[in-house]
């Protein structure tokens, strides 16, 4: 088995450049038989990410596992040239920007798990089940709150949320449920493009510094009509029925405004440590981790008072009655976060072998910015914007503001072309399976597409200043 593995690395290894420049840049080496491995592993291991729902299989463990063997090869391929620190100074790079993402992520989901916990989200679905609206009205209100919460919330909580309300009205309305589902997909991923905090992309392009803060709302318009155009095609197959009203109300547990209310404190912390101090906004929302923990400890204190030793505590020493910020630290999405970063170093580790500088010649230098950053959007709805993103970034090809608010927009709503295209789409198909389908999305792809053209046509119009800098 030995004298196999290395007959396979000295194959690899003999199809390398006899030698290079030892300047510590990146060499063409997207023809060696190391550089074609590495494309076939990240392929092969995105292929079981998207079949993550057939295959039962978390969409992490195959990026990991692909990750790590991609850097193998990329070691062994620089070492072979004379650059034995290439790797390492490679990887530190990516590592950095994604301890970067992990932490931001990690300090936002504690504070959307809290507020879960809290019944904030349970409130908001209860009030929306219970006042008694037609369909049509609901079909509207969810993919409007689904717009407005996304920015602050992530699109894929947001879904979930509006996915929920929409499945409890609707019952066994299977052609509402469908039409409500696509909406609140359209309206989260369009509401999260014009926010840092709405999408994964957003937060990427922003933590690298391409757009400032108060830029996004540029595209706020845009963003708009992507999701009215599908919107009001969509809404004269929703019939005007009153579903039957549901009693079932829930009321916010105590701390919940405040957590709220901390969680906006939060925000604007990372917003000015990225603004005024100049420091990563990771830095911020851990500070804004840092307000939840004291006041968790408040609440604690507060909620044991009140429980005044009823509930006993178990073998752990934790009182499930009571609030615990690890509790909801280790309810993250661990699973999308190490997601993160896999994608991350699988395209770090590409880029080192150049195929992401070839791309870039091809998309931006040969077929002109405006029209690279559409296929972007195109190429994301088929491919998971992340990775997507994450590699234009990477590319970093020399745009104006105008065409980094394009790429931002196209990526942000470009998933929303099929079911399979955003976290949003994924996350509702499992909820409501069966019903809300792939083939059900794609009968409305040309709404959707209509959406998607308006909106980049808009921003061409609206923010024409912004392409001259």
């Amino acid at each position: 088995m030995r004298i196999v593995v290395f007959q396979i690395v000295f194959i690899l290894l003999s199809s390398l450049p006899a030698s290079a420049a030892a300047s510590g840049e990146v060499i063409d080496l997207t023809g060696t038989a190391m550089g074609v491995f590495a494309v076939f592993l990240f392929a092969a291991a995105y292929a079981l990410v998207i079949f993550e729902e057939q295959l039962h299989l978390r969409k992490s463990k195959p990026v990991i596992v692909a990750a790590g063997i991609i850097w193998v090869l990329v070691a062994l391929a620089y070492q072979a040239l004379g650059q034995p620190d290439h790797a390492h100074a490679a990887i530190m790079h990516n590592l950095t920007e994604y301890a970067e993402l992990f932490l931001f992520l990690l300090a936002a989901m504690t504070y959307i798990n809290a507020m879960e916990e809290r019944n904030v989200f349970s409130a908001l679905r209860s009030w929306l089940v219970t006042r008694g609206f037609t369909l049509r009205t609901l079909f509207w209100m969810t993919g409007a709150l689904a717009f407005v919460i996304s920015p602050i919330a992530d699109n894929l909580t947001t879904a979930l949320l509006m996915g929920a309300v929409a499945m409890a009205v609707g019952g066994t309305n299977r052609a509402f449920i469908v039409v409500a589902c696509i909406n609140i997909v359209v309206a989260a991923n369009a509401g999260g493009a014009f926010s840092p905090f709405g999408d994964i992309t957003t937060l990427m392009v922003w933590q690298k510094g391409k757009v400032s803060f108060f830029e996004f709302f540029a595209i706020f318009i845009p963003s708009v009509i992507n999701w009215l155009i599908p919107a009001i095609i969509m809404s004269f197959a929703v019939p005007k029925d009153k579903p039957e009203v549901c009693d079932a109300a829930v009321s916010m547990k105590i701390g919940a405004k405040r957590i709220m209310a901390l969680f906006l404190l939060t925000i604007i912390t990372a917003v000015s440590f990225h603004n005024f101090l100049h420091l990563p906004p990771a830095v911020g929302m851990m500070l804004g981790l840092g307000y939840l923990s004291f006041f968790a400890y408040y609440l604690k204190k507060v909620e044991n008072r009140l429980n005044s030793g009823d509930n006993p505590l178990d073998i752990t020493g934790h009182n499930h009655n009571t609030f615990d910020l690890f509790r909801k630290i280790a309810r993250a999405e661990w699973d999308t976060l190490l997601f993160f970063y896999g994608v991350i170093l699988c395209v770090g580790g590409l880029g080192q072998f150049g195929y992401l500088a070839g791309v870039s010649k091809f998309l931006y230098d040969g077929l002109g910015h405006t029209t690279a950053n559409v296929l972007i959007g195109i190429m994301s709805a088929i491919v998971d914007n992340i990775p997507v993103m994450f590699a234009v970034l990477t590319m970093d090809p020399q745009m104006s503001h105008g065409q980094w608010l394009l790429v931002t927009l196209t990526a942000g709503v470009g998933g929303s072309l099929l079911s399979i295209g955003s976290a949003a789409g994924v996350a509702l198909m499992g909820s409501a399976r069966g019903v809300y389908t792939f083939g059900a999305h794609l009968k409305w792809s040309w709404a959707i597409a209509l959406g998607y053209a308006a909106s980049i046509f808009t921003h061409l119009l609206m923010n024409g200043r912004y392409f001259t800098h």
